[in-house]
């Protein structure tokens, strides 16, 4: 291997760090960490330029190992040479190692990028096993290295292209983290992986927008495009512009600053145009929205208004008449009274929008523009598995998730999305609400998910590119929508419970969608990871049947023994601990509750579940969805999967088992079939002894119910399940 002039090394070495310097403008962590004599350095890998930052924030010359092709490409090659890279192929690989293994015993830092290429989905790919061999025939210690926020560069293929895009910045803000050395032995590809993320969270905390306000940011979005269409109601079609939007939220807002002395404020309202004004002008008045699940018992509610400490609600005259059970505070505010007279106000704000910057319009407006840690948004939990939370979302959680969100998925502002979720479940308040918002995507709204026949109708009336669902939701599109109705829709995302594979298979026959499932919490505001298309032309795969997909940008994960609480490989099955900007800081008023699930910063989610090699998150079940039967875990889900596949249920329009469990004096607990359907319990149990089930997971007892509990937001409801099964006993 041909090595050139060390002055000449140096020269080309501070003329591509000038140049560097003149893109990017450049922050480095953990420099200082970096050993002193050899080693390996291994960074993510996202864009054409990567090497050129790398090199730029490293205070030692770095030796790059470059694949071969590269390195003999006419346009790179003299620039690879005289910077000294080592060329590797399979062919002569083990010269290249030999060649690296030299040049570290002579206590140089030598780099390969472990992922083996550029990725084309700004996540992180499978770490090939190649610098393992370096390291340990080295002895060397391996520093794993984080470059965040060159994703979206002109350099990374975000867009679908690389190069030819405009640039967002110019000193494009990038951030290089250094992590601990790993010695040779303990640097795994799992124990890597982890490394990165955890460098992944550091740097993605750090970054400055997460310090804003929400309402700042609905301001901005709200501003660009003015004349595009921000909502559309679909209970009657009619639609407000961005401009017109914000000129209203602004007047709403004024008013409720002067009204409403305390600083949450309820929202009684399904998902529609107003409910998307009403909570826009709650946090241009710096106020909390609190959207409340009116579907919920009246014991429930009234814990919550008082948890909250609500003293007012916004609701519509119809909405209330409806609700008479619901146990309205103090004071009500009904929307569809109060916004005519605000048109005078609305008018003011929407020239005063259009002329003046998005800086001078909020000094005048009071538009708080500093928000961090501070609550922007209360939720509180579906309660499918006890007693509903208040998860208290910081600014910073909901900004962080909203980019997030936007990051992988890349939307634009020809984007549709259906807005049928409701405001009070994470998912619709973040995705169907304050995305669109901030991000510059137009939401139709619909207040009821279940009736799919209408959103159907939805879809193919406005063009709707992106559906988010349940699959208790998606057996309803089997049952009443028609293919064509969904044809453009480019990407459907469900949650909220496990995709069972025969509703996937279903659908991808009927309507030609492969529907990528996705893994959220209210806790982490919500989204933490999900499926996307795969990118064309190259073997890296976007989803994975049977996964939860990659997690979003920024979040952190670990795995730990769900009993002992001991530390486990990303890629063994274990309790699932999340951390992130997304990840919520703890429950309100309940600090006993919130130091069971928070330690040290991390999120003990409550769900078991372990990462494959390429970084997919596979959810083996909830926690509350196993029995502890005869001392051994017992997945309900799994369970459930058999019964469905060896009934022939595949394609079925709805949910007709599922799996709960009562007291057994016996063995502790004991699994109940819960069915819509009449179920021979002798045969069952010989089909699933032969299907290879354990004795010990076959259910013998079956209820026969009407319906199977669903919540709202089209979870299984997990204590309407349990209490059905304990009223047949």
């Amino acid at each position: 291997m041909q090595q050139s002039s060390p002055i000449v090394e140096w020269l080309v070495r501070k003329f591509g760090m000038g140049v560097a310097r003149l893109i990017y403008k450049l922050t480095t962590h953990g420099a200082d960490r970096l050993p002193e004599g050899g080693f390996l350095l291994l960074p993510n890998h996202l864009t054409w330029v990567d090497a050129l930052v790398l090199q730029t924030a490293c205070p030692r010359p770095i030796r790059f190992i470059i694949y071969e092709d590269y390195y003999r490409d006419r346009r790179l090659a003299p620039l690879l040479r005289l910077i000294g890279a080592l060329p590797i192929s399979e062919t002569r690989a083990k010269d290249t190692v030999r060649a690296a293994v030299e040049l570290i015993r002579r206590g140089e830092v030598v780099c390969i990028f472990p992922e083996g290429e550029l990725s084309r989905s700004g996540t992180l790919l499978r770490l090939k096993r190649g610098y393992e061999i370096i390291a340990r025939q080295a002895k060397c210690p391996v520093v794993p290295v984080w470059m965040d926020q060159l994703w979206g560069s002109i350099f990374s293929y975000r867009g679908g292209r690389y190069f030819w895009k405009w640039p967002r910045n110019f000193r494009y803000p990038v951030t290089v983290a250094f992590g601990d050395p790993l010695p040779a032995k303990a640097a795994d590809i799992g124990a890597l992986r982890q490394r990165f993320l955890e460098l992944g969270e550091f740097c993605y905390t750090a970054r400055g927008h997460l310090r804003g306000n929400l309402a700042a940011q609905c301001v901005r979005g709200l501003k660009k495009h003015p004349g595009d269409i921000a909502v559309v109601d679909g209970t009657d079609g009619s639609e407000l512009t961005r401009g017109k939007l914000l000129a209203a939220g602004l007047a709403l807002a004024q008013l409720i600053r002067a009204q409403v002395p305390e600083q949450r404020v309820g929202v009684v309202l399904p998902s529609s145009k107003g409910a998307v004004l009403a909570n826009l002008a709650v946090l241009l008045a710096g106020k909390i929205p609190v959207n409340f699940n009116f579907t919920a018992g009246r014991a429930a509610l009234e814990a919550s208004i008082t948890r909250a400490g609500v003293r007012c609600c916004i609701t519509a005259g119809a909405v209330q008449e409806k609700l008479k059970e619901f146990p309205w505070p103090s004071r009500v505010v009904r929307l569809d009274e109060l916004v005519p007279r605000l048109k005078g106000a609305a008018t003011k704000w929407f020239l005063l929008s259009r002329l003046l910057p998005a800086s001078w319009l909020m000094r005048i407006a009071s538009v708080p523009q500093k928000g961090d840690r501070a609550e922007a948004f209360l939720l509180f939990t579906s309660g499918s598995s006890g007693e509903p939370k208040g998860v208290a979302l910081s600014h910073r959680n909901l900004l962080a998730n909203t980019h997030q969100f936007g990051e992988m998925l890349n939307l634009g502002r020809h984007d549709i999305v259906l807005g049928a979720l409701p405001f009070f479940h994470s998912f619709g308040a973040t995705v169907c609400l304050l995305f669109p918002l901030v991000e510059g995507v137009k939401v139709v709204t619909y207040p009821n998910p279940l009736e799919t026949s209408k959103c159907a109708a939805l879809i193919a009336r406005h063009g709707v590119t992106l559906v988010l669902a349940t699959p208790t939701f998606l057996r309803g599109y089997l049952k009443r929508a028609e293919p064509a109705q969904l044809r453009t829709v480019r990407l459907i995302v469900t949650g909220a419970e496990k995709l069972p594979d025969e509703l996937a298979d279903a659908f991808k026959a009927r309507f030609g969608i492969e529907v990528m499932q996705g893994y959220g919490l209210t806790e982490t505001s919500p989204a933490a990871s999900f499926n996307l298309p795969s990118p064309p032309e190259v073997a890296q795969p976007g989803n994975r049947r049977g996964s939860c997909g990659k997690l979003v940008p920024g979040l952190a994960a670990r795995i730990h023994h769900p009993e002992s609480g001991e530390p486990l490989s990303l890629h063994e099955t274990g309790m699932l601990w999340l951390k992130g900007a997304n990840v919520f800081e703890g429950y309100l008023g309940d600090s006993e509750r919130t130091a069971e699930v928070i330690r040290d910063g991390w999120f003990r989610t409550g769900d078991l579940a372990r990462f494959d090699e390429d970084g997919f998150l596979i959810i083996e079940g909830r926690m509350s969805r196993f029995s502890k039967i005869g001392g051994e875990m017992v997945p309900h889900e799994t369970v459930e999967a058999k019964i469905v596949e060896s009934l022939v249920l595949s394609g079925e329009g709805e949910r007709i088992v599922a799996i709960t469990s009562v007291p057994d004096e016996a063995k502790g607990e004991a699994l109940v079939i819960l069915s819509t359907r009449e179920i021979d319990v002798t045969a069952l149990r010989e089909t699933l002894s032969v299907a290879g089930l354990p004795n010990l997971w076959i259910p013998k007892r079956v209820r026969r119910v009407e319906k199977i509990p669903i919540l709202a937001s089209g979870k299984l409801d997990i204590q309407g399940c349990r209490k059905l099964a304990e009223s047949g006993n």
